[in-house]
């Protein structure tokens, strides 16, 4: 992969180039291959349902999963999902069409500020170092809503920045209506967090005041006018519903009690940055382990780089005290270590053009090679033929619809994305109780709004098809004799499709249940 790396300065002609390099590069690294890529559980497929149900239901306000109003997630995301499903029907290229468009924009955003402050090389440079870095790929082809936060989030940051040091203070206007879109995407982080970094940013700075600006107060205004599109009407229709849930379970619970507690360990976000931020992460370790030695280590002098350094120090620090962590929670940095890793890489020309053109034929190829079969592999996709068709035997033969349920395996929600199918997750009637949701109860079990269906109320008068792990997960592989002691009534293996075995119990009409 050659580029022309250009001269530092504001020459046109070299923009151009970059910035068609650019988009060159992000199609082949974010849309290449996005048609085999399959939803996959637990996350991706919960957004595409909700969409596909939101569709369905013919309601763009209020998001929907298995029949139950759903408040897992503000709308925007869904909106992107809707718009691209209406473009190009409800494929596996449209889910992703979003993340990778907004992963393109990050790119061109990375190119424009790290241009204006440093110069034409280092904005081109932290632009590729962001598209060829392992997180920028994986978030830009994930499901999720990260890009489209980060897109929202770093465009704010770099509005209020570029108003704040041109003096000029419309540039405000447009970072609080960018904060409304962050919020509408992910919640209260989408102004709390940007807000956190200018408020440390301004204190460096001395410039607290900034804040008593008349523009800052006029912004809000604006701000709290793009929430409301959405805010409000769901607080009409949901009332304490929507915000319990919301707010206190998706929100504050998150924040203060770990979701997956394996991972709420210190040196979680370390490890993601070391393995996200790769190649460029090890890359740049002998110069920070060269200037540590020589104890070649100071603040920053200018406020770009304050700018910068408080960006991405704020964002880490802030989801090392949540409680709950996960991989995509630090991506926000991103934008601002791409420049501050540029501002060494561009003295090491050779050095980015050989690992950029590594990473991009690496990353094309898992794209295209490696990354189909792994997620088929957390995926229901496979299942969804032989089970949509045995359920439409069954209905026809029976006259009455067959009961669907997943058992002693890992819940899929792609499996009834793919399918249109209700699948029950199969549980004892203690276990249905633990995890129902309850009333006023804030705590993880509002996320478990799956149907589910009690193993001593399975009836006997109507077919039950049985979804199954073929790697024999949670207690071991099932047999038809493993489930009649189980379950009792005879059942028989139908097919093995994929990482799930499909089982079958036809209406037992008066037989005594062994």
């Amino acid at each position: 992969m050659g580029f022309d790396v250009g001269r530092t300065g504001d020459d046109g002609r070299t923009a151009r180039h970059h910035i068609i390099f650019l988009l060159l590069l992000g199609i082949l690294l974010y849309f290449v291959g996005n048609s085999s890529l399959c939803i996959t559980d637990p996350v991706e497929s919960n957004y595409t349902l909700t969409a596909k149900e939101m569709i369905a239901a013919g309601d763009l306000v209020s998001p929907r999963i298995y029949g139950n109003y759903w408040y897992d997630k503000p709308v925007f995301f869904y909106w992107e999902l809707i718009a691209a499903f209406e473009a190009f029907g409800q494929t596996d290229f449209a889910a992703r069409f979003f993340p990778g468009l907004w992963s393109v924009v990050i790119m061109l955003l990375t190119y424009g500020f790290g241009r204006r402050w440093f110069g034409e090389r280092v904005g081109f440079f932290a632009a590729i170092l962001f598209g060829t870095s392992v997180e920028g790929w994986y978030v830009g082809h994930a499901v999720i809503t990260d890009t489209t936060l980060v897109a929202a989030l770093s465009g704010m940051l770099i509005a209020f920045f570029t108003g704040y040091m041109w003096r000029e203070k419309r540039w405000y206007y447009l970072a609080f209506a960018l904060a409304g879109v962050a919020v509408l995407t992910k919640g209260p982080i989408g102004l709390c967090l940007p807000g956190l970094i200018i408020l440390v940013f301004l204190a460096w700075e001395q410039r607290l005041k900034e804040l008593l600006s008349i523009h800052i107060l006029l912004g809000f205004v604006l701000f709290f006018a793009v929430c409301a599109l959405w805010y409000v009407p769901m607080v009409q229709l949901h009332g304490t519903d929507f915000l319990d849930t919301f707010l206190g379970v998706h929100n504050v619970l998150r924040a203060t009690v770990s979701e997956h507690p394996d991972q709420n360990v210190w040196y979680f976000y370390l490890l993601v940055f070391l393995g996200g931020c790769f190649p460029w992460s090890l890359a740049v370790l002998p110069a920070v382990v060269k200037k540590l030695f020589h104890r070649d280590v100071h603040l920053p002098k200018t406020p770009e780089v304050r700018f910068l350094v408080v960006w991405a120090v704020c964002v880490f620090a802030t989801f090392q005290c949540f409680a709950t962590k996960y991989i995509t929670y630090t991506f926000p940095y991103m934008v601002p270590m791409a420049i501050l890793f540029a501002r060494y890489f561009v003295q090491h020309a050779k050095l980015v053009q050989g690992l950029a053109g590594f990473m991009t034929a690496l990353l094309v190829a898992a794209a295209c090679f490696i990354a189909p079969p792994l997620m088929r592999d957390h995926s229901g996709i496979e299942a969804t033929v032989p089970l949509v068709e045995l359920s439409q035997e069954r209905e026809a033969s029976s006259g009455q619809e067959p009961l669907i349920v997943s058992y002693r395996t890992d819940y899929q929600t792609s499996l009834v994305y793919y399918s249109g199918l209700r699948v029950a997750r199969l549980e004892t009637a203690a276990v249905v109780e633990k995890f129902r949701p309850h009333d006023g109860e804030i705590s993880w079990s509002a996320k478990e709004v799956m149907p589910f269906e009690s193993v001593e109320d399975l009836p006997t008068d109507r077919d039950i098809i049985l979804v199954t792990g073929a790697d024999g997960e949670h207690g071991g592989e099932l047999t038809e004799d493993e489930l009649a002691r189980l379950l009792s009534g005879r059942w028989q293996l139908v097919q093995t499709a994929g990482n799930r075995r499909i089982f079958l119990r036809t209406a037992m009409n008066g037989e005594v249940a062994e």
